[in-house]
């Protein structure tokens, strides 16, 4: 058994920030420069990163003030919504989340306000746009509010006929590699990981340091759901995991630092955008681990236990499902109290969701089989 990764790249904003000009008029600047000039004159479009503004003007970031008030008047879908299409002006602290949850706001509405803070909207501009793009590029601009209706939309069935409409009638938009990010994104929210695959491999296709592109397919490579439909194959599919996972590295080393950043917060940041892609890493190797045919291969599942070990402990909100699998991989290799500790800690993490009950039950069994382990007569 294996729980689906969900993956916090995958926030809607992700791709609010794409090197474009609107109707030919090539008036954007670098996303250093216009970041700060977004920050300062709280104009733009509430997004970090290289942006038009020519014809229009976007919305304005949400101040701590305002989305504090629309949290206590306004559902938690009300405010998930205005957060990812506004962003906000400010980055969550441990001050602005006690006050947030003072005002009764919920998990979802934290982390959303979490996601649409000025750096991570960066970052994640900067993952989509991958390197070595520093100037804009002549988008007229009906594609560009096609791409827009596409961010903006919620629903992902609603989000995937848009990205169909968008492939059909602009087949060589250069946004086209970025809309297909929101396909595999669409689809991975309706748990189709074929289809998040293709759409990710369509996005790759056409730029292959599309890094949300990259992050989406692997973590979709090593779930079952995917290998359970390619058999003949999973072998293969598990290598070429490995190879791509090692290229999603090599291309997070190569982010650039935001405007301000210090070296340490830099690198901090780059951990945490790897962190997935470790996470994912551990489960290809706990696959392989399986393929041998004379038991779990011990280096795979070292290789496994080492990859998890890093997701968990390189980034400031661990997923569960890695300690779970680190759970699995520690089960396979014998270690037991490992094993105990990695799914009591899944369970911890995920109050509330399936992975706790799943994780709860493995520390029972683990528990169990140590007892009868103990109980049983040496040879």
């Amino acid at each position: 058994m294996r729980i689906k990764r969900i993956l916090w790249v995958l926030a809607a904003f992700a791709f609010t920030s794409l090197p474009y000009a609107q109707g030919g008029q090539a008036s954007t600047q670098s996303a250093t420069s216009e970041a700060t000039k977004a920050q300062m004159a709280a104009q733009s479009r509430g997004q970090t990163g290289i942006i038009a503004q020519s014809h229009a003007q976007g919305p304005v970031p949400m101040t701590e003030k305002e989305v504090t008030k629309e949290i206590k008047s306004a559902p938690a879908e009300t405010v998930i919504k205005d957060v990812k299409e506004r962003g906000v002006n400010f980055e969550m602290t441990p001050d602005i989340e006690k006050k947030l949850r003072k005002a009764k706001a919920t998990d979802e509405v934290v982390e959303a306000v979490r996601r649409a803070g000025p750096k991570v909207r960066a970052q994640m501009a900067r993952m989509s746009m991958g390197l070595g793009q520093g100037g804009a590029v002549d988008i007229p601009k009906e594609q560009v509010q096609a791409f827009d209706a596409i961010k903006s939309e919620l629903d992902p069935d609603k989000a995937i006929a848009l990205v169909g409409d968008f492939a059909s009638k602009y087949p060589q938009s250069p946004l086209l590699s970025y809309v297909y990010s929101y396909g595999a994104n669409g689809y991975q929210q309706k748990g189709d990981a074929d289809k998040v695959v293709e759409y990710a491999e369509k996005g790759l296709k056409l730029k292959p340091d599309n890094l949300i592109c990259l992050i989406l397919s692997l973590g979709m490579l090593p779930q079952p759901q995917y290998l359970n439909n390619h058999p003949a194959d999973r072998g293969k599919i598990l290598q070429e995991a490995v190879s791509e996972a090692s290229r999603a590295l090599q291309l997070i080393l190569q982010l650039p630092k935001l405007p301000n950043e210090a070296d340490v917060d830099h690198q901090k940041r780059l951990d945490q955008i790897a962190s997935s892609v470790h996470g994912s890493l551990g489960m290809i190797h706990l696959d392989l681990a399986s393929e041998a045919l004379a038991g779990p291969d011990k280096d795979e599942l070292a290789k496994a236990e080492q990859e998890l070990k890093t997701a968990v402990t390189t980034t400031d909100r661990p997923y569960p499902g890695d300690y779970y699998r680190m759970g699995e991989a520690y089960a396979l290799d014998g270690k037991l109290d490992d094993a105990i500790g990695a799914f009591t800690k899944a369970g911890e993490m995920g109050q509330g969701t399936m992975i706790k009950a799943y994780a709860d039950q493995r520390v029972e069994e683990l528990k169990k089989r140590k007892v009868q382990g103990s109980a049983a007569p040496k040879p």
